[in-house]
């Protein structure tokens, strides 16, 4: 079947048209998107403001449009941190709803992390043994970890690269001693529930996905996107440490230039840089792989199995 996925994340609304079935991976078969910076039509309240509204509303007609023009039986919506977080989350929906027909459920943080790490699991297979899965978002970082298809520890914390981004970065690069300040509330927020995965050891393998690693890690060597999905990269922690002054100093024009980087997420690169140091640092990981599976694929891949299910009925 042709399903399409939208994903109204707190950076990008994107729609990935697929072609899935039981026992078979999932292939894109078309790719929408568009920038919505949900973070940033947050006003001070914490509700989406109009601007938003509008901005998510018109996306998903689009969506919509693009879906059926390209045969989708269905269209699988979700929202994650930027709307999660919003104090007016359920008349935002509402208003999509209402204008568009689309229905978009909001993923909670435990959620998110659970499909992400379902996604990377299939993507790695069994001899992955036991998995640590880390994903820097717009909005949050999900982490999770387990031997088995579903995590043993799943959680979220506020940590996206947007959301620090536009915290502690607004007015242009912190000082020095401002980035030490930021780089310590990161760790400790990373650390307070650290023991969740810890207490089971080292992981036998630990990835990481979606944008913000994929940049960074581009940044630090890895193959372009070109090259293909099946190309093994890594972010090596090592160059990562040696990179983060560097893009500290970079004024936002020349951190735009960097391979990986586009232009409409310059500014979450540092943010970024530092939580990603910050889960490897605190876990003890030397690198991370790159998986190019993340939450979409975890969507369709428990929608597949649900109605592998309901027709083995």
């Amino acid at each position: 079947m042709r399903v399409g996925v939208l994903d109204i994340g707190s950076n990008t609304g994107h729609l990935l048209v697929v072609d899935a079935h039981g026992g078979a991976a999932p292939l894109p078969a078309f790719s929408h998107k568009q920038p919505l910076r949900l973070t940033e039509h947050l006003d001070e309240a914490g509700a989406v403001d109009q601007g938003g509204i509008d901005a998510l509303t018109s996306f998903t007609a689009e969506a919509l449009l693009v879906a059926e023009d390209k045969g989708c039986e269905d269209v699988l919506g979700f929202a994650t941190s930027a709307v999660r977080d919003a104090v007016n989350s359920d008349e935002v929906l509402e208003h999509v709803r209402e204008r568009t027909g689309v229905r978009i459920d909001v993923l909670s943080g435990e959620d998110e992390a659970r499909l992400t790490f379902l996604a990377v699991r299939r993507w790695f297979g069994w001899s992955a043994g036991r998995l640590a899965v880390f994903d820097i978002g717009g909005g949050s970082l999900e982490i999770a970890g387990g031997a088995d298809e579903s995590p043993d520890v799943a959680w979220s914390l506020p940590l996206g690269a947007a959301r620090l981004a536009r915290t502690y970065f607004r007015d242009g690069a912190p000082s020095e001693d401002g980035v030490r300040e930021i780089r310590r509330e990161i760790r400790a927020e990373i650390a307070r529930d650290a023991g969740h995965l810890l207490r089971a050891g080292s992981p036998d393998r630990a990835a990481a996905t979606s944008k913000t690693f994929r940049s960074l890690a581009r940044i630090c060597g890895a193959a372009p996107s070109g090259d293909g999905a099946l190309v093994p990269r890594t972010l090596p922690l090592a160059e990562l440490r040696e990179w983060i002054p560097k893009l500290v100093a970079m004024p936002t024009e020349e951190l735009a230039s960097l391979p990986g980087v586009s232009p409409s997420r310059r500014h979450q690169i540092v943010p970024g840089a530092l939580v990603a140091e910050g889960c490897m640092d605190i876990f003890g990981l030397d690198e991370l792989e790159i998986c190019p599976w993340a939450l979409r694929e975890g969507v369709i891949l428990e929608r597949i199995d649900q109605m592998s299910v309901l027709g083995a009925q």
